[in-house]
């Protein structure tokens, strides 16, 4: 294969990404639009993204060995159909409930290209280029919150929030359109990211629980940061979309800076966006009611959490023990799982104590990340030197 093609669908595939995450995250900028349309509470909308995550949780591994003979270039076309179908049908949904049931089959379809996509471009370069392969994979996704879910959010303003999942639907169509053309036709034992390049079982386990509790502590906060600018931060709902964008442009700054950094310091590229998101979140509840503090913090919590996913993704790469794909849809549970933690999490504290309440909880819950992730490079340093046992 070519390092021209390589590149076109290392670019397709990051698009992909950013069509997927920017459909999981809609409920997020369309929460205020979608709740009174369907006659719903804004908690109950944001259920729309626990559950979406519930499902990649449970679909992600067993959907990884259950395909792992399959093409790549027929098994991601295939996916990309079906997620440009649901999201047509969750535009022309009259009930919560159907819209809930579009998402269901949409998260189906995610859980599947998290699983095999990131393998599956990262085997088409070499070894030395993982680190910025994987940083511009995450680059799409995390252009999700600049461009997909203000934009979508805008949209759902001015012309109804069905319009963005119709356009999500016409995405999904070029997407699928362009992995058939460009790429290979391979099973995952052919692809050179099919093993990790240090492998090592325990160390991939905590990575696994760090992911966890990280994505939970930024999730506790993301899917409620709209009534938080509204209510607490006090925003128009005219600034959300505008906020939202700078959030994203710093995410989109998070995931470049820390490009640099994968291969050489992969430790450090996850701890310093752990210590930076745990700064905003804390610092949103201290000095949350002041509109430009707000808005700086808030780009901070966007930094901090696409360079954290990015640097997650190319560990992964490193520990996985076995199987990329498996440990793809491990990481992947992981993530979704932080992510319906999260939102059920915020849904609660928005319920009871308040807004306010949600960027605290969710400050600490990153601070134990990342705790247990220093704790952890500390054991493994401590392993590596101790001296020997020699036998005289």
């Amino acid at each position: 294969m070519t390092s021209r093609r390589a590149r076109a669908v290392l670019g397709v595939l990051s698009l992909s990404a950013f069509t997927f995450v920017t459909t999981e995250l809609l409920p997020i900028g369309l929460l205020t639009v979608i709740a009174p349309d369907l006659g719903r509470s804004r908690s109950q909308v944001g259920l729309l993204v626990s559950g979406y995550a519930l499902v990649v949780v449970l679909a992600s591994i067993p959907l990884a060995l259950l395909t792992q003979r399959v093409p790549r270039r027929q098994l991601l076309t295939v996916a990309m159909l079906l997620f440009a179908v649901a999201n047509v049908a969750g535009a022309l949904a009259s009930t919560y409930e159907i819209l809930a049931g579009s998402r269901l089959i949409t998260a189906l379809t995610q859980a599947l290209f998290w699983s095999v996509a990131p393998p599956a471009v990262t085997g088409l370069f070499p070894v030395e280029r993982r680190g910025r392969v994987v940083a511009v994979f995450g680059f799409g996704p995390a252009l999700a919150p600049v461009l997909g879910v203000p934009l979508c959010t805008w949209l759902g303003q001015q012309a109804g929030w069905r319009t963005a999942f119709f356009l999500m639907a016409v995405a999904g169509v070029a997407a699928a359109t362009a992995v058939a053309v460009l790429l290979p036709s391979a099973v995952p034992a052919e692809g050179g990211a099919a093993r990790g390049t240090t492998p090592d079982r325990r160390r991939f386990r905590i990575l696994v629980v760090v992911t966890a509790i990280g994505i939970t502590g930024f999730l506790t906060f993301t899917t409620y940061v709209t009534p938080f600018l509204l209510d607490v931060a006090g925003f128009g709902a005219g600034a959300l979309a505008p906020l939202l964008f700078v959030s994203g442009v710093a995410g989109a700054v998070g995931t470049l800076a820390v490009s640099r950094t994968l291969d050489a310091h992969p430790v450090a590229s996850m701890a310093v966006p752990l210590a930076v998101g745990a700064f905003a979140l804390l610092g949103l509840f201290a000095v949350g009611g002041s509109k430009p503090l707000a808005g700086v913090l808030l780009g901070g919590s966007g930094l901090a959490y696409a360079a954290y996913a990015t640097s997650l993704q190319n560990r992964m790469f490193q520990l996985a023990p076995g199987s990329t794909d498996v440990a793809s849809a491990t990481l992947g549970t992981a993530f979704n799982l932080g992510i319906a933690a999260g939102s059920l999490a915020g849904g609660a504290l928005l319920a009871l104590p308040g807004s306010r309440s949600i960027a605290p909880a969710g400050g600490l819950l990153v601070v134990a990340a990342l705790v247990l992730l220093i704790a952890d490079s500390r054991a493994a340093n401590s392993r590596c030197n101790k001296p020997a046992n020699h036998i005289h």
